[in-house]
């Protein structure tokens, strides 16, 4: 698969809201055979980074700490493409090693940003399910349902002070629209995505189950 930074149509990438965007770079999917292909978690992991930042100051935490796993991530693929193409061999290659549980694995990585793809999608999810809901229910409910079992007391006093910060939902949606969208079109792009990514992600958990890497929790 060709990087998703690049492409000779960088001029409709520019007006395009970042769903569509990841709706574009997940329907190349649907003609490959490899599962849990390590290009695209990058490829919707940086799309959605920037669906975080609309949120504000709120999410500035999880933005960074989704951008540290991306690099993580991102950093072993390209130290052999061919070899990585898949979350699997990256799993695989830690297990092998007897670094997957250590704190700064790509491992490690891959389970955290999967989690943070996880709330994404469970917070667009909301969004579409409830449109008189405020975003702070939203986020919150998001946030409940994905990351908090995974939170200690440490990381849950962090998100607590950073809900305060949350903007109303109105702007929000106002800032995932871009040129020649409206509110109607955004609900379709997020049902979309959400029917071509969760399998992704159904994947990727079934690969971290494999290795019994799926319950374990920060600080």
């Amino acid at each position: 698969m060709k990087s998703c930074s690049t492409s000779p149509e960088e001029g409709w990438r520019k007006r395009w809201p970042e769903i569509r965007l990841a709706v574009k770079e997940l329907s190349l999917l649907q003609h490959e055979d490899q599962k849990a292909p390590t290009m695209a978690f990058l490829c919707v992991s940086k799309l959605l980074v920037n669906v975080l930042d609309e949120i504000g100051p709120t999410m500035v935490v999880l933005r960074e700490d989704m951008q540290r796993n991306i690099e993580r991530v991102e950093e072993i693929y390209l130290s052999n493409p061919s070899i990585f193409s898949s979350l699997e061999e990256v799993l695989q290659s830690d297990v092998d090693s007897g670094l997957a549980r250590k704190g700064d694995s790509f491992s490690q990585a891959v389970l955290w940003l999967a989690r943070s793809l996880n709330f994404s999608l469970a917070l667009l999810e909301q969004l579409v399910k409830d449109s008189d809901a405020s975003l702070a229910l939203v986020v919150e409910e998001a946030y409940q349902l994905t990351i908090k079992p995974w939170h200690g007391w440490i990381s849950r006093a962090a998100y607590k002070v950073a809900m305060k910060l949350i903007p109303e939902r109105e702007d929000f949606v106002a800032l995932l629209m871009k040129q020649e969208q409206d509110y109607d079109a955004l609900k379709s792009d997020i049902k979309e995505f959400v029917s071509l990514f969760k399998p992704l992600l159904d994947e990727i958990q079934a690969i971290l189950k494999k290795f019994r890497l799926d319950r374990l929790k920060s600080t």
